[in-house]
């Protein structure tokens, strides 16, 4: 059995707010501000394209994004697009896009966690 939460080939469903997701501290070189953890549970492939689920805690962190559309599922995040000079603020149920090779700043006070489909 792989180490997916939604392997390939069955049927199967995921509850995305309670599913365990190990968290880990986020390297100095993307922490912004705080303490920040971080974590995945990888769902499976989706016509090739990576799924997951994703959350970040307590603090301020800097990224580089890849190709992914993601659903929030609890908390939120201050987002700042950096390129862009806009930032976006993300709650549960809410969906956005990023694109691959965008720079950006996440802030979340308590936490936030999302369902995501990246391009591999």
């Amino acid at each position: 059995m792989s180490g997916h939460l939604l392997p390939d080939g069955r049927n199967g469903a995921v509850r995305g707010i309670a599913a365990p997701v190990e968290l880990e501290d986020v390297p100095a070189d993307d922490t912004v501000s705080g303490s920040p953890r971080q974590g995945v549970a990888e769902l499976g492939a989706v016509g090739g394209a990576e799924t997951g689920i994703w959350e970040l805690r307590g603090g301020a962190v800097t990224d580089t994004e890849v190709d992914e559309l993601f659903v929030v599922l609890s908390g939120g995040a201050t987002i700042e697009l950096l390129d862009e000079d806009r930032t976006v603020e993300v709650g549960p149920g809410d969906v956005m896009r990023l694109v691959a090779g965008t720079r950006t700043r996440w802030t979340v006070e308590d936490h936030i966690r999302k369902v995501y489909i990246s391009a591999a």
